[in-house]
């Protein structure tokens, strides 16, 4: 009877340690990596909280390529495992950042470009599980070359398809708190004359327009707002970033590796080509370009003045560290921070520690236990002869 409770006692703990191990890397791990994420100050907080005045501030986020695995290429491990990860991290951003809109640049799921309608509605499904969000927490996304298909995929039907479920345009201006954004559909910006180009092409310089013509000059030379279109600098989000020739000048622990750095880009494929960039940056001017596309991450000065981020991906079947961006932005300024998600490599590891930690301490046990067997039946044997 001692043998067997102590078998049952051992059991138990080590039924309990695989239990901690589990939800540790499943669920704290989150809450424990992200908990030093913080909004970044922003100059009109800092004006706020010293009495001189009170210009809203948004808290936003910003992430990229989520890359829902489909119907097709995706194995159903591999798409369970990136899954849970995504919405874990996603719900625990909301949790502790509680940010008032989030936007998402594209790629929301790997096989929109092959999607027959069924299986759409399936991914569609999932997505809108993982990325749940509450009322008060607005999320705007746009669109991607695996959401739709590159240019020479692209089709009327694939994009309304997509518009509709996230109830957005090619070309549309955001405006929360007095901050302006135009999302755009990058995929479409190729310059051929294609439908949905000029389609794209000519609403956007209708927003163009609209923007210029918000502003007079008055006798002074300074800019006064004739409406509410042009109170805040431009932001600009979209999937392709703008061209640039590599992500050689690109730094940081999650820019591209030092052998895709050197990696010469393909305009319209890697990026955006010359000609769209600068038409993008003649008509808006903007003050910030948010990109994604390349999975990696990479801060670009466009002109010496324009700058661009490109966001890296979220899903960690593309990247070891996932990341994502918060911003705290006003009508007039703005502060950008990044927030890494737990590295795979570390929940790998601590899963391997733990699992060989198991299979030392049952060995212990076993040998132990097989020892005092052995004693007990030497007791045995001694007491017969006696």
């Amino acid at each position: 009877m001692p043998g067997l409770c102590g078998k049952g006692k051992f059991a138990f703990i080590s039924l309990w340690f695989i239990i901690c191990v589990f939800v540790f890397c499943e669920f704290l791990i989150y809450y424990t990596v992200m908990f030093s994420c913080v909004w970044p100050d922003n100059e009109a907080t800092l004006s706020s909280q010293r009495g001189e005045g009170s210009t809203p501030v948004l808290k936003t986020l910003v992430l990229s390529d989520t890359h829902l695995l489909g119907a097709i290429n995706g194995h159903w491990f591999d798409k369970v495992r990136r899954e849970w990860q995504m919405e874990r991290a996603f719900q625990t951003a909301l949790w502790l950042l509680q940010p008032e809109i989030v936007f998402i640049l594209g790629d929301i799921f790997d096989e929109g470009k092959w999607s027959s309608s069924e299986d759409w509605e399936d991914d569609v499904r999932r997505f809108r599980q993982m990325f749940r969000h509450p009322t008060n927490t607005e999320l705007l996304v746009v669109v991607g070359n695996h959401d739709i298909g590159f240019h020479y995929e692209m089709s009327w039907f694939k994009l309304q398809r997509f518009e509709k479920v996230f109830n957005i345009t090619s070309a549309r201006i955001v405006t929360k708190k007095g901050v302006n954004f135009l999302l755009v559909n990058s995929v479409a910006l190729h310059g051929d004359g294609c439908s949905i180009c000029q389609d794209v092409e000519d609403e956007l310089i209708k927003i163009s327009r609209a923007l210029n013509c918000s502003i007079q000059v008055g006798r002074h030379g300074r800019k006064r707002v004739k409406s509410s279109m042009d109170k805040s600098p431009h932001f600009v989000f979209q999937h392709y970033p703008l061209y640039r020739i590599s992500d050689v000048e690109c730094t940081g622990e999650d820019a591209a590796t030092l052998e895709e750095r050197n990696l010469v880009f393909k305009q319209q494929y890697d990026s955006l080509s010359l000609v769209a960039s600068h038409k993008l940056l003649w008509w808006f001017q903007p003050r910030l370009i948010l990109s994604g596309h390349t999975h990696s991450a990479c801060e670009k000065l466009h002109s010496g003045k324009f700058l661009e981020i490109s966001v890296p991906s979220f899903s960690w079947r593309n990247r070891n560290n996932p990341s994502f961006i918060l911003g705290s932005i006003s009508s007039y300024n703005f502060t950008l921070s990044k927030c890494f998600l737990p590295r795979e490599s570390t929940v790998i590891s601590i899963y391997c520690s733990a699992g060989a930690l198991l299979i030392i301490i049952i060995l212990t046990y076993c040998q132990l236990l097989k020892k005092n067997l052995h004693y007990a039946q030497c007791l045995v044997s001694k007491h017969k002869i006696l």
